[in-house]
């Protein structure tokens, strides 16, 4: 397969370098900026189980120089998508594949759900602008259970987990799902072809929906969060109005948020990527994680007061630093 890589960022280049480490494709990369430069002198860098892997790259920040895919891998934040996705022409065909590979709620989301695929979510795609871009029928929906960080352009540092889970956006088992399965299994991820892909991002997102803001807002890692009986309170009361919109959408939880709050409670001091992203003075995945979790809680008639909180709070902590766009006093 030719495979692109939109975005070799944390996530893009942990994804990309495992597959072109693997040699069984022919694996390029669309960037831009300081990033693009270290692919093209540096090569694919990743630094996993105290080693540095390292191979060139063919890298373009112009996607009709890479021409037409097999598979797409967006791994780019949400905010950037809506003005990059038209530029991604060059890139498709009728047959190629689409996988994000993002944070939060993905821009498909609501599609062919009852009721809501007329309108396209607009807290992740303004507009429909991605979906006019990335036909519904070519997407893969994925998961994605690993934490990356990228100390300099173009050098990933793996931290732990290497899982992906992959599916129909419809549901069910597919032969072209099973086969972009098969090749990041090659590259040494540990891949779940998911027969209710919907389900599986929206239990991710039901435990990140809380942690991600509230550890950018205090600065605290999410240990310290759950420590707290007040905060811990909250997330509880935010998660069980995301459970009653999931049951609504087709995406039931079958866990409590106390059963969660352990399973997190054992990453220990662990450090959220919005937080990491507040620290670092980058635009922070507020939409992808709360905005659109607060957009269908009012589509479905969902009452969501600490959601919504939540989203109002860390929208203009955000705002104030220059990180999430907008004036500072909120819309």
């Amino acid at each position: 397969m030719k495979i692109c890589i939109v975005g070799a960022g944390a996530i893009g280049g942990f994804i990309g370098t495992r597959l072109a480490a693997a040699g069984r494709h022919q694996v390029s990369a669309l960037a831009r900026g300081s990033t693009l430069e270290a692919l093209q002198t540096q090569g694919w860098r990743l630094r996993q189980d105290g080693q540095l892997v390292q191979l060139s790259a063919r890298a373009s920040g112009d996607a009709a120089e890479l021409g037409a895919q097999d598979l797409l891998v967006i791994a780019v934040k949400g905010q950037s998508l809506p003005a990059l996705a038209p530029g991604l022409a060059p890139l498709l065909t009728p047959s190629t594949r689409i996988l994000p590979a993002m944070n939060g709620v993905p821009w498909w989301f609501v599609g062919g759900l009852p009721g809501l695929a007329e309108q396209p979510l607009a807290s992740v795609d303004p507009g429909g602008l991605i979906a006019a871009a990335l036909p519904f029928e070519q997407l893969l929906g994925c998961v994605v259970h690993a934490s990356t960080a990228c100390p300099e352009p173009g050098l990933v540092v793996h931290r732990m987990g290497r899982g992906l889970i992959v599916g129909e956006p419809r549901g069910g088992l597919s032969t072209r799902a099973a086969e972009v399965c098969e090749a990041l299994t090659q590259a040494g991820f540990e891949v779940t072809h998911s027969t209710d892909i919907r389900r599986d991002i929206w239990y991710k997102l039901w435990g990140n929906l809380t942690m991600n803001p509230i550890s950018a807002l205090t600065g605290a890692t999410i240990d310290q969060v759950l420590a707290d009986p007040l905060l811990r309170d909250f997330c509880t009361r935010a998660m069980l109005e995301a459970a009653e919109i999931g049951a609504r959408i087709g995406c039931p939880i079958d866990q409590s948020p106390e059963d969660r709050h352990a399973i997190t409670a054992r990453l220990g001091a662990f450090r959220t990527s919005m937080l990491q992203d507040v620290e670092a003075g980058r635009a922070i995945e507020l939409d992808a994680i709360v905005g659109a979790v607060h957009e269908l809680a009012q589509r479905c008639g969902v009452p969501d007061p600490s959601v919504a909180a939540l989203m109002g709070l860390t929208r203009l902590f955000a705002r104030q630093r220059g990180l999430y766009p907008g004036a500072a006093s909120p819309a």
